[in-house]
């Protein structure tokens, strides 16, 4: 079945993927260009960057009548984040403790508790019951940044400690996460791109595949990826089920990201330098030390 992609959500993959490993900033004219291989038009890109310039996930800048766009703060720091947990090799090392979170929101800013809710679902936060969330791993700085924006200090506690029973840890895992659901999502990748990933190596060494396949490809691979952000928590390897298919998924993602990166990579910075022949790859990135390439070597 295919995948609708949604224009905001392409736009964040780009600024995660590429953009923020260029300089952090990218000309309109190149972005439109960019989301033009996945059937996005002119009106629909200029309506996303501008809900997301909104919300405050990107800043602009004018250069003559150009118009740039950039990571705010926020958005950079919820990029790393995600690229932090997209491309990790290794589950956590835990260390015993769970990590708790008890609010109490008044109900008239429940706007900012049900996006608070959302935030905490997407950092790894399992509710064990009502204005209770846990998570086993250290999401400290996580949870003051975003105390911190929705200013709602006063509402909030947080607490690591350990748990005494009467039940197992891996009890309160199984209250808190629909774990059988996510390695059914787990498997649902699998399937569906472990038949294009051989596809694809093969097309690559007979030389059917240009650059601007690659970048489409890649970008779909990361941005289907990326999804499980919203619902994996991430758990140490002891807390996982003896059968979890996150391993075997994220194996296939980082294998098929690795044969796609090179050809994608050039095929961005063309586009890009057609359109602004000023932006530079910032130094300390290069798409061959990517810690996923790095691991191949």
């Amino acid at each position: 079945m295919m995948v609708t992609l949604n224009t905001r959500s392409m736009i964040f993959t780009l600024f995660g993927d590429y953009i923020r490993h260029y300089g952090g900033e990218i000309w309109i004219g190149s972005l439109i260009k960019l989301l033009k291989e996945f059937g996005h038009n002119e009106q629909s890109v200029r309506a996303a960057i501008s809900r997301m310039h909104k919300q405050g996930w990107v800043y602009s800048r004018k250069e003559g009548n150009r118009s740039y766009y950039f990571l705010s703060p926020i958005g950079k720091e919820r990029m790393e984040e995600a690229a932090e947990r997209i491309f990790k090799l290794k589950p956590n090392i835990w260390d015993g403790k769970w990590r708790m979170l008890v609010y109490s929101i008044p109900e008239d800013k429940r706007h900012v508790r049900d996006e608070f809710r959302r935030e905490l679902v997407w950092s790894g936060f399992g509710s064990l019951a009502n204005g209770l969330w846990i998570s086993p791993n250290d999401l400290t700085k996580q949870v003051y940044t975003l105390i911190d924006k929705y200013q709602i200090r006063p509402f909030v506690h947080y607490f690591v400690s350990s748990y005494k029973g009467p039940e197992e840890n891996k009890t309160l895992v199984s209250t808190c996460w629909n774990l059988d659901e996510i390695n059914q999502k787990y498997t649902n990748f699998i399937h569906q791109y472990e038949k294009k990933y051989e596809m694809d190596i093969a097309s690559m060494n007979e030389g059917k595949k240009t650059d601007a396949d690659c970048f489409v490809e890649k970008t779909k691979l990361v941005h289907e990826f990326r999804k499980f952000l919203f619902i994996d928590p991430g758990l140490p390897e002891c807390l996982q089920p003896k059968q979890w298919y996150g391993k075997k998924a994220q194996t296939l993602f980082t294998n098929y990201y690795k044969l796609l990166a090179e050809p994608a990579t050039r095929f961005f910075e063309k586009v890009i330098r057609e359109g602004d022949d000023s932006i530079r790859r910032v130094r300390n990135f290069d798409v061959l030390h990517h810690p996923l390439m790095r691991e191949q070597q």
